[in-house]
């Protein structure tokens, strides 16, 4: 527990010395012409590093700042006080944390991690997702639980998913970035997932396989990483909850293509956007944005399934509720 208290308290700490300007990410054209990123010994662009994505910047727009995609100076400073924190117990529900754990981040002066479409809001699921919605169970949207099948992925410590494990939300959004001539790996200390990239040409896996993280594969485009992913799972849920917070994007389903970029735009900063698709779920494509700030420091363990006693104690408060309604009759 103690890793896993100054793991939440660094991510906390570490964006306040941050420039709003700095989180933004949007005045940096005439800094990424310019400026050159180091490279590795066989001549790549040099990702490698420990780097957080936390923010406070929701992935939607908010409904009071349609049409306004950067806020101005003043109203910056309005939404983002100097803390947040709070050791607020849980409501009514189970199973959640209180705002001490969670990553505070900064505000950037963006009003939305998406950038398309340009209303700064996913695009409309399709009907299909939204009949899917109806019919699936977690904790984010119920508070009934008949087995460990109404629990989602991230409940039972499995996975997000893509593009899930890549966006800030909860706490312990921090990467770590090593790369070789052949792969980059990235390991997630959220849920320590871990992706190995090839970068060697190799062609997808058979679409008969389906996996986690999908399959990846990368490739440069001058500075810039280009990773796409296929081959995702459809057994991640909680994906495409509409207006609800940063925190319900996790996985997509196998009809998922994503296309992720990662573009070094200054010695502390990489400049990480990815693009979904995926037909089933959405009617369009959607794109965001979420700088990647080095951590100055190195990840740590995430025993996230040795700690989950969440699972059988909802389960357990779940048939208690049970008795007690038959004892009440």
């Amino acid at each position: 527990m103690i890793y896993r208290i100054f793991a939440t308290l660094l991510v906390l700490v570490m964006p306040m010395f941050f420039e709003p300007a700095v989180v933004d990410g949007q005045n940096r054209t005439s800094v990424r012409d310019t400026w050159a990123p180091p490279q590795t010994p066989w001549g790549h662009p040099d990702l490698q590093g420990v780097w957080t994505n936390t923010t406070t910047t929701p992935l939607e727009r908010p409904d009071d700042l349609l049409g306004k995609e950067v806020l101005s100076e003043e109203e910056w400073a309005l939404r983002n006080p100097e803390s947040t924190l709070s050791d607020d117990r849980p409501g009514a529900g189970v199973g959640f944390y209180n705002d001490f754990w969670l990553d505070q981040g900064q505000l950037s002066m963006r009003t939305s991690l998406i950038v398309d479409p340009s209303d700064g809001q996913f695009p409309s699921v399709t009907a299909e997702e939204q009949q899917a919605q109806v019919r699936r169970s977690d904790t984010y949207i119920s508070d009934r639980f008949d087995s460990w099948e109404d629990f989602n992925t991230y409940d039972r410590c499995i996975t997000r998913g893509l593009p899930g494990a890549m966006v800030p939300g909860f706490y312990n959004h921090n990467y770590q970035i090593l790369q070789t001539p052949d792969y980059v790996v990235i390991i997630v200390e959220m849920i320590h997932d871990a992706r190995i990239i090839p970068l060697d040409g190799r062609s997808h896996i058979s679409p008969t396989i389906r996996q986690w993280l999908g399959d990846s594969r990368g490739h440069w485009e001058g500075n810039t990483l280009v990773v796409e992913t296929t081959n995702s799972t459809d057994k991640v849920q909680a994906r495409a909850y509409p207006r609800r917070d940063i925190h319900t994007v996790f996985g997509g389903d196998d009809q998922l293509h994503l296309i992720e970029r990662f573009t070094r735009v200054d010695s502390d900063t990489i400049d990480y956007q990815f693009t979904v698709t995926d037909p089933t779920i959405w009617t369009g494509p959607w794109t965001a944005a979420i700088p990647m700030r080095k951590l100055g420091n190195q990840l740590f363990e995430y025993a996230c399934h040795e700690g989950n006693y969440s699972v059988p104690n909802i389960l357990a408060g779940a048939r208690a509720d049970e008795r007690n309604a038959t004892d009440q009759r």
